[in-house]
């Protein structure tokens, strides 16, 4: 897999991207990440890719030439299945799109900044819109950092127990049950009898029924489908 980032401040993205489960996948060679600062095609002696709005608003806006130069030269080199915008108007991300995504071959996310991205470059040049949650960053690199981790600790081989991905919060619509790990009495606190019996099947019965209850309690909307 391929995720192509296209960024003004590309700092923001290289502890991210460089270490834990994303970093030892890059290293595996099961996912390439790049990422492209459109400054490359800024105009001036400065560079510049943001400009005032055609309006009365205030904050700048970033200009229509620099990403479409940028985006026209990746898809000049490869197709891509996607071209994300990291933006709050999107479809809020969860576990399902995650999870569609990881299976893509090749797609760009790009980062908006300032005001936003001149809105022709999401008319004609960007096929998804996704947000992590109703609420303003400054830009989306934070966004694009989330969505990569979400992804890429999907692929095959980057958690080296492959089930372990499939117990997290949210694979089956529902919040995990609480984990323990030893001791099994820190401080007078005790791990749970039921985790302690040997038994999988009643261990695996009780973390249903526990996971159900917890997320009836602190997140009922999942269980109609919100």
């Amino acid at each position: 897999m391929r995720i192509d980032i296209i960024s003004v401040v590309p700092e923001l993205l290289d502890s991210p991207l460089s270490h834990s489960i994303v970093g030892r996948a890059r290293k595996k060679g099961l996912v390439e990440i790049h990422v492209h600062n459109p400054r490359k095609y800024g105009k001036g002696p400065h560079l510049q890719v943001d400009d005032y709005n055609y309006g009365p608003d205030a904050g700048m806006v970033m200009m229509i030439e620099p990403l479409f130069r940028m985006i026209e030269e990746l898809k000049a080199e490869r197709d891509y299945d996607e071209i994300i915008y990291m933006s709050p108007d999107g479809e809020i991300l969860n576990q399902g799109i995650a999870n569609e995504l990881s299976l893509k071959g090749n797609i760009i996310l790009l980062c908006g900044h300032y005001k936003g991205i001149d809105q022709r470059v999401r008319d004609h040049l960007i096929t998804r819109e996704i947000s992590v949650g109703d609420y303003v960053l400054s830009g989306g690199e934070i966004p694009a950092a989330i969505l990569a981790d979400a992804i890429v600790r999907l692929i095959p081989g980057a958690i080296s127990d492959g089930t372990s991905a499939l117990s997290d919060c949210f694979q089956d619509g529902l919040l995990s049950a609480p984990i323990y790990t030893r001791p099994a009495e820190f401080n007078g606190w005790k791990v749970p009898d039921i985790l302690l019996c040997g038994d999988p099947v009643k261990i695996r019965q009780w973390q249903d029924e526990q996971a159900l209850e917890r997320t009836r309690r602190l997140r009922p909307g999942l269980l109609d489908g919100e």
